[in-house]
């Protein structure tokens, strides 16, 4: 299909707005989506880069940038973060936002789920506000498929105004319809009419007060409907962006300081509160998602389905959800435990008759006591303690973890705990961390990286430390006792 691959190998940690052409002709496109909508794949099948997949969210907090040669035209793909919004209620959504607002790309791709395109499309029509150069990737078809999900895409893309593409990038099909899509945007042979949101008259009457003094500032080619958006969504990371990026502090214009007053004037007259005015847009986005959605998608249940829901009844039902978390939390640990008791006590059996040698080739030596003290009774001692006791439990809990993970449960775990969760001022998704920490705190601190709120991951990484991780586990019994009866003999002098 004429697409060959290579990399930049760039990882940005300021957002990836530094990525620089190689020639004029280069073509920068950003990747952008939901997180676990197989994005990262896509970009590794047109790349080529080894970029790490995962089910979870929040998985791509910088932006990775790799370039593939589609018909003689360059292409560098920026993979964004995994977001759901453009709002930048986290870190990793304002790094996507600033990169499309600031980064100039010439296109951007936004990857759908097609088993959920419903809640994907509040991503895509937001994008569609920024930049009217978007192409829709409508990704796993072939999951879709076993659900019986049928999508008409000649209709989405007719009701969006911009070409969308069927794809499975895991069996690598709509790859080339995608470069050939982006190929007709990018040398301006496919103009797109994007769908334009409608909002409520006050939302409306709200942007044409600020709108025309936007104009004035920033002049009629930047898109200031978004801007007044931004705005009036009281998103002051997006002024913050505007400072670093455009050199522009909007929020300390006297003009647009009054244009804010008008506007505060004008939603006190209708009743209508900032919060309830950000709830109104927002759900706009929704209410328009579903309407395009409509006479696109279509489902019939199958069996399969119907199995699902009937589980689902039980792993997450008032009754039922919390005892059956319980049992299967309290059988793994058991297997942890249990399991962990043989090759923790086969390790130590022959880690510590190693070290039994390792003396006695020492004295052999004739060693001085300080080099025999420093190298075995400190540095191997140690050593052998740590593997035998930590790595046979961590070898079976993080598997068994993992299962979980695929089998989908591990959401319906933050689910059931959501709740109480929050009457202790934190996230459910902490549930997820906490068990992480059971296998290792470093892993359960690191995992609070998916917690969107800088509070909630605050409490997250703090709280996840008095988790008891299997290197705080007594060692088993039998085992330490023949690792004991090792130390003694050891210690009897020949």
């Amino acid at each position: 299909m004429g697409l060959t691959k290579g990399s930049t190998g760039l990882n940005a940690a300021d957002g990836g707005m530094k990525i620089e052409k190689q020639c004029e002709s280069d073509r920068v496109i950003a990747l952008a989506g939901n997180p676990n909508v197989g994005k990262s794949t896509v970009f590794n099948e047109l790349t080529g880069m080894n970029q790490h997949t995962g089910n979870w969210p929040g998985k791509t907090v910088s932006n990775a940038s790799g370039n593939c040669e589609y018909n003689g035209r360059n292409y560098i793909f920026a993979d964004l973060p995994g977001t759901y919004s453009i709002s930048a209620r986290s870190a990793e959504e304002e790094v996507a936002r600033d990169f499309i607002c600031f980064g100039n790309p010439d296109a951007v791709a936004v990857v759908c789920d097609a088993t959920c395109l419903e809640r994907n499309l509040n991503l895509v029509l937001q994008v569609m506000e920024i930049t009217g150069n978007v192409i829709v990737c409508v990704n796993l078809m072939d999951e879709a498929k076993k659900k019986n999900i049928s999508l008409d895409l000649r209709q989405l893309s007719k009701n969006l105004g911009v070409p969308v593409v069927g794809m499975s990038a895991r069996s690598k099909k709509g790859i080339d319809k995608m470069m050939e899509e982006l190929s007709r945007m990018v040398t301006y042979e496919h103009p797109t009419l994007p769908k334009k949101l409608r909002y409520t008259p006050v939302v409306e009457k709200a942007i044409s007060i600020l709108q025309p003094e936007l104009e004035k500032i920033l002049g009629e080619g930047a898109n200031t409907r978004w801007i007044s958006l931004k705005l009036l969504d009281g998103d002051s990371s997006f002024n913050d962006s505007m400072k670093e990026y455009l050199k522009i502090d909007l929020l300390s214009n006297p003009a647009i300081q009054k244009a804010m007053e008008k506007v505060a004037a004008y939603l006190e007259e209708q009743q209508v509160t900032l919060e309830k005015l950000r709830d109104r847009i927002a759900s706009c986005i929704v209410l328009q998602a579903e309407e395009i959605c409509m006479d696109v998608v279509s489902c019939s249940r199958s069996r399969a389905d119907l199995r699902d829901r009937r589980i689902d009844k039980i792993l997450i039902g008032k009754w039922t959800g919390i005892p059956v978390m319980l049992l299967l939390l309290a059988v793994v640990f058991w297997i942890t435990i249990t399991g962990a008791n043989y090759p923790s006590q086969m390790l130590a059996d022959g880690l510590f008759w190693v070290e039994g040698q390792l003396k006695t080739f020492f004295e052999w030596m004739s060693a001085p006591g300080w080099l025999t003290g420093v190298l075995i009774d400190g540095m191997y001692h140690v050593l052998a303690w740590v593997v035998a006791v930590m790595l046979p439990p961590m070898a079976i809990f993080f598997p068994l973890f993992t299962l979980l993970e695929d089998l989908g449960y591990l959401p319906r775990i933050a689910f059931n705990l959501d709740q109480y969760f929050k009457k202790a001022c934190a996230c459910g998704k902490q549930a997820l961390t906490m068990c992480m920490g059971f296998g290792c705190n470093a892993a359960g601190v690191v995992g609070a990286r998916i917690i969107d709120s800088p509070r909630e991951r605050l409490i997250a990484i703090i709280t996840n430390n008095f988790v008891p991780c299997n290197g705080r586990f007594p060692p088993p019994y039998k085992g330490k006792q023949n690792c004991s009866s090792a130390l003694t003999m050891k210690k009897q002098p020949n």
